[in-house]
């Protein structure tokens, strides 16, 4: 298996005319987050169908594809990771290549089933995540929240609660949905454990945040949170 091999069936599945509507939808104009960013126009279920096909591609051959130009290749490489058995090898080189996960779908795909499932075991190595959530890449902090998802699951919450807290004043609105929604997955769970978090911070939580943590409140409680009234 070659990584020529990967990226000839990948273009074999191009959709004529999809590549501009992806490019739009990911943002890939001067100045939005997927700025440069590549797209062939290749469909997310066929990327599925490459990956699985090549899930044993050997991981020398797998860094041709994730340090790839083109958005499609890049989450093919992404997903060949989460089809493989989960091992160190697997979990060290996704954290080798984050700066090629640079986009919100090839995060939120990958990052949980690949390090969440990893750390969900393995308390002792999830100060990786604090690291990144502190990190100036926008996509490694949006790696931290999402790989708790896997935890939240599990009924697990320490770790969504702590790393929300760090992100609460972060300036990017991919990051204010990506709170927002795990912390909604929190309160799917224990709406009181949400609402504890909530009441302490949704002040000066940024208005998308919220919004996406209280969507499923009924509709005293959203106003509660988002106007302060009853």
């Amino acid at each position: 298996m070659k990584s020529s091999d990967v990226r000839k069936d990948l273009k074999a599945n191009i959709k004529p005319g999809k590549a501009e509507i992806l490019a739009r939808f990911f943002k890939t104009g001067k100045g939005d987050y997927g700025e440069g960013d590549i797209f062939i126009g290749v469909m997310v279920p066929e990327i599925r169908k490459v990956a699985q096909k090549y899930k044993n591609i050997e991981l020398n051959e797998l860094s041709k594809i994730i340090s790839s130009k083109i958005h499609e290749e890049r989450l093919c490489a992404a997903l060949i990771c989460t089809y493989r058995k989960l091992d160190r090898e697997v979990v060290d080189f996704y954290l080798r290549n984050t700066e090629f996960l640079n986009n919100w779908d090839i995060v939120d795909l990958t990052a949980p089933k690949i390090l969440g499932l990893w750390m969900a075991s393995r308390t002792n190595e999830r100060k990786i995540l604090y690291k990144f959530a502190k990190s100036k890449s926008l996509w490694e902090r949006r790696i931290a929240i999402l790989s708790t998802f896997t935890f939240i699951r599990e009924n697990d919450f320490k770790d969504t609660l702590a790393i929300s807290e760090i992100l609460l004043n972060d300036n990017h609105d991919l990051i204010h949905k990506a709170v927002g929604w795990m912390l909604r997955e929190l309160g799917k769970r224990d709406q009181e454990i949400e609402e504890t978090f909530l009441k302490k911070h949704y002040k000066k939580m940024p208005r998308t945040m919220l919004r996406y943590a209280i969507e499923r409140f009924e509709e005293t409680k959203r106003k509660f949170y988002l106007h302060g009234t009853r």
